[in-house]
């Protein structure tokens, strides 16, 4: 058991925040016309408007860039949250289905808001919506109180997984075909459409899902150890799903309603830092923002430029690097998962 004392907190999160740095650095250099780290940085902060070097940096892949590290904040932190609730390393927001319900109140809203006269602006609190209600639904199903097995993890998230993706299907097939089309591309995980005037929104969605997650770390580290332990230590258990649940909610619906299903990173990251960091939700909770963000970012970067001309899904890369991970996970699912105790007070 890794202690945590406020020097090996700080220290962590200066590394990381300094690698997310040096992520985004890369990425905004890297593209048809190669950018080195110098050019980038004075892009950003020195250069004015109108030079070719700025434009590209600033008009054309700062957006993206700036998009995918805050949704891989989102979906990573989200993945913490869902693993601590159901005491289950493989609750992962794609593989739950959570992904998969916030994709189909988004294409509704997508598909039937210009009747109802909504714009896009409806679009997030319906991705919310349906991210909420498949999680809902899942508590329900795989019922309270015991950990819910991997076992009936996995056929719960593959039941909901399939029901959204049948309701997109129908969905698109009302739809014409340029914006049917639109919409397959975005369900495999797209930012090649992102624009800067929705990272505000979506900053402030990841900043109260991550406070709140943040401020009930404590009780994480409890809940962890099973409810009726967390109980008998004075943590309200049914409080702290309340608020867990729509803070885990509201950051994968911000994010799938921006970049559609990408999968796999609310898997990856926790287990990495786990297994760097220890199990203490204090600090697991803020670095799996930063690093999640990083994370992203590097699979878009590769992405948008590993096929030169041509780009491929960020959804598909992540997918890549998190099946692998899944399967083993999945062979080591009789092993308990390392849960915190002792020395995180």
């Amino acid at each position: 058991m890794k202690h945590l004392t406020p020097t090996r907190f700080a220290v962590s999160l200066i590394l990381l925040a300094t690698f997310l740095l040096a992520t985004v650095i890369f990425s905004l250099g890297m593209g048809p016309s190669p950018i080195g780290p110098g050019e980038v940085w004075h892009a950003l902060f020195s250069e004015g408007a109108g030079s070719p070097v700025a434009d590209i940096v600033r008009g054309i892949r700062l957006p993206r860039t700036l998009l995918a590290a805050l949704v891989g904040a989102c979906l990573a932190c989200a993945g913490v949250i869902f693993q601590a609730l159901l005491r289950n390393p493989l609750a992962d927001p794609f593989i739950l289905g959570v992904s998969g319900g916030a994709a189909l109140g988004a294409i509704a809203m997508l598909s039937f808001g210009s009747t109802l006269g909504l714009g896009y602006a409806a679009v997030p609190p319906a991705a919310f919506a349906g991210s909420l209600l498949t999680l809902l639904l899942l508590f329900l199903v795989a019922g309270r109180g015991s950990r819910v097995s991997a076992t009936g993890l996995l056929l719960t998230g593959v039941v909901f997984n399939a029901f959204a993706s049948a309701a997109i299907v129908f969905l698109a097939s009302l739809s014409d075909m340029l914006e049917g089309s639109r919409i397959f591309v975005w369900l495999v995980g797209n930012l090649s459409a992102a624009r800067l005037d929705v990272a505000p929104w979506l900053a402030i969605f990841l900043g109260v899902g991550l406070s709140c997650a943040f401020i009930s770390a404590r009780g994480l580290n409890v809940l962890a150890l099973g409810e009726e332990t967390a109980e008998q230590l004075g943590v309200s258990t049914e409080s702290q799903r309340r608020v867990l649940l729509v803070a885990g909610s509201l950051m994968v619906g911000a994010a799938v309603s921006v970049s559609g299903l990408i999968g796999f990173v609310g898997l990856i990251i926790p287990h990495a830092l786990r297994l760097v960091l220890g199990p203490d939700h204090r600090l697991l909770v803020p670095a799996s923002a930063l690093a999640g963000a990083a994370f992203l970012v590097v699979c878009d970067t590769v992405a948008r430029t590993l096929l030169g001309g041509r780009e491929l899904p960020v959804g598909a890369i992540t997918a890549l690097l998190g099946g692998p991970v899944f399967l083993l996970l999945l062979r080591r699912g009789q092993q308990s998962w390392t849960t915190p105790g002792a020395g995180i007070r």
